[in-house]
């Protein structure tokens, strides 16, 4: 089977969870659901990394998918923890969906889980939570997605590239069908304004998966 054609297959598994993203009331219970109910073959969202449990804790398993560390020790000179760890990903990150929002503008992300029930169902839906390296997380950080022309960071054999200075990340052909779909179950249950850039890109994205995998023999 083609590796990318897998590697789709298995973050579509991921993502299937039949239950109401009102199941949860916090961000953090929901990652506890995810990380105890996690299938045992999950792959990583970016770099399609096994992922295996370390008591309660997940970590990427880079020797299997050539992942290597842009930063293998902080500035500090500590080594870097989250490259060695997975982390639960937003998709459509909280800063883009919480500065949609009144409470967001009187006070941040702190503000907004404090005041905004509309907010907590956001940043907990599961629907929009995806199994990332900690590094890869905090390098997209609230990048918009796109399509990165320039020279980008490397990290191995992950198939990622990101744009600092102009602040765009492009995911793995991969993983964009997924994000696309993402983007437009938010806006459809919590009103996500996407610009029609954003909005162009993405009905691209979801048309090439869908036709990248219907002309794909399973072997």
């Amino acid at each position: 089977m083609d590796m990318r054609l897998f590697l789709y297959l298995a973050l579509c598994f991921i993502f299937t969870f039949p239950i109401s993203a009102k199941e949860f009331s916090s961000f953090y219970s929901a990652k506890k659901h995810l990380i105890k109910n996690l299938p045992s073959n999950s792959k990583s969202l970016y770099c399609g990394c096994d992922i295996k449990r370390q008591g309660k804790k997940l970590v990427p398993d880079p020797d299997a998918c050539g992942y290597i560390p842009r930063n293998s020790v902080t500035r500090s000179g500590k080594e870097n923890a989250r490259a060695k760890r997975i982390e639960w990903e937003h998709i459509v990150p909280a800063w883009e969906f919480g500065h949609q929002l009144q409470c967001w503008q009187d006070g941040g992300r702190k503000n907004c889980v404090k005041v905004s029930e509309k907010f907590r169902q956001m940043e907990a839906d599961i629907n929009n939570l995806a199994p990332a390296i900690g590094e890869i997380n905090a390098d997209r950080s609230n990048f918009r997605y796109g399509m990165v022309t320039t020279s980008s960071a490397s990290y191995g054999a992950c198939p990622i590239k990101i744009d600092f200075k102009q602040r765009v990340f492009e995911p793995p052909i991969y993983a964009r069908k997924q994000i696309a779909d993402t983007y437009f179950y938010m806006q459809k249950t919590y009103g996500l304004k996407i610009s029609d850039k954003q909005r162009k890109l993405f009905e691209s994205w979801q048309k090439l998966e869908i036709a990248k995998i219907s002309n794909r023999k399973l072997l």
